[in-house]
């Protein structure tokens, strides 16, 4: 996937491009679906996001840094103030902002918010209305033009993330604003993170599609032990699932630990796949009483510098 004029100057470009946006709106998505390859978790509950996720596009002639950050949501715990911190901070510094809304004719409080905070902004911001699969196309043009007149918006691209509809199109407007620059990240790298954080992120990932109601929001993971055995044909995989209350824990486990098998059961095959081996996963959980309040705790799970 390139365009035009890259092709033409032979000349590299690179840049930082941010995705912003509410809860639940597709951001991790829309980079797995640009990536072509699992890098941020998904689930349809809102909050998957909890850590700033650097996923890297390479192009013949550019490379683009995506940043996808956490949702803007109304924070309750000082977990959730560190991730709106985060996202914020992701506003400077960065090449474009791409911004992603739902086909909704009306801007709700959530995106006037986000639109207030980019008001200043000089930098590019383009629009990527997304989950246009769930309305007719004469439905986009209100949105649209509410969008419009709302904000100064470099481009606005209607796109499906799930649906891989019009994603093509979206990067290589993006590929125009990338300046002249370096290859930052090596050509075989769509990600910074290291296994160990991808590991306990596909096991929360697992949690959340496994489980309802509170539970999503109250757990933590943490990988106490990754290890190769000595013929290096299976990876032990040691994991602590935390939560904030005792009856929290026996939902998880489950009777006769059915749900805990569960969880273990999908997040290993998608391990496996990760790490290119066999994996022999031993999950624990372990009750730490409002731990999204305590800024002990949230640096132990690696919530404190996000």
């Amino acid at each position: 996937m390139e365009v035009s004029f890259l092709k033409e100057t032979q000349i590299f470009h690179s840049g930082f491009i941010t995705i912003i946006g509410r809860t639940n709106v597709g951001k991790s998505t829309l980079l797995n679906c640009i990536l072509q390859q699992k890098v941020a978790i998904m689930s349809d509950k809102p909050q998957t996001t909890r850590n700033k996720i650097i996923g890297v596009y390479h192009g013949d002639h550019a490379q683009i840094v995506f940043i996808d950050t956490p949702g803007f949501h109304k924070p309750k715990y000082r977990l959730n103030e560190l991730m709106i911190k985060t996202a914020i901070k992701t506003l400077e510094g960065v090449d474009a902002i791409l911004y992603l809304v739902e086909p909704e004719e009306t801007i709700g409080p959530g995106d006037r918010y986000i639109i207030d905070l980019l008001q200043p902004v000089k930098t590019p911001v383009i629009l990527a209305i997304n989950k246009i699969d769930l309305v007719q196309k004469e439905q986009l043009l209100p949105v649209i033009d509410a969008y419009a007149q709302a904000f100064s918006f470099a481009e606005i691209i209607p796109i499906s993330a799930l649906g891989n509809e019009n994603i093509e199109h979206a990067v290589e407007t993006l590929l125009r604003y990338l300046p002249e620059g370096p290859q930052y990240y090596p050509e075989d790298m769509v990600t910074d993170q290291p296994e160990r954080f991808l590991a306990a992120e596909l096991i929360r990932e697992k949690v959340l599609v496994s489980t309802r109601e509170e539970i999503p929001y109250s757990i933590a993971v943490v990988i106490e032990q990754m290890k190769t055995r000595e013929d290096g044909a299976i990876i032990d995989i040691d994991a602590t699932i935390y939560v904030e209350r005792s009856s929290q824990k026996g939902i998880l486990i489950g009777k006769s630990g059915t749900m805990l098998k569960r969880i273990g059961t999908l997040a290993r095959k998608e391990i496996e796949v990760l790490l290119g081996s066999k994996v022999f996963l031993t999950l624990w959980v372990k009750v730490r009483k409002n731990w999204r309040m305590d800024e002990s705790d949230l640096r132990m799970f690696g919530y404190g510098q996000l």
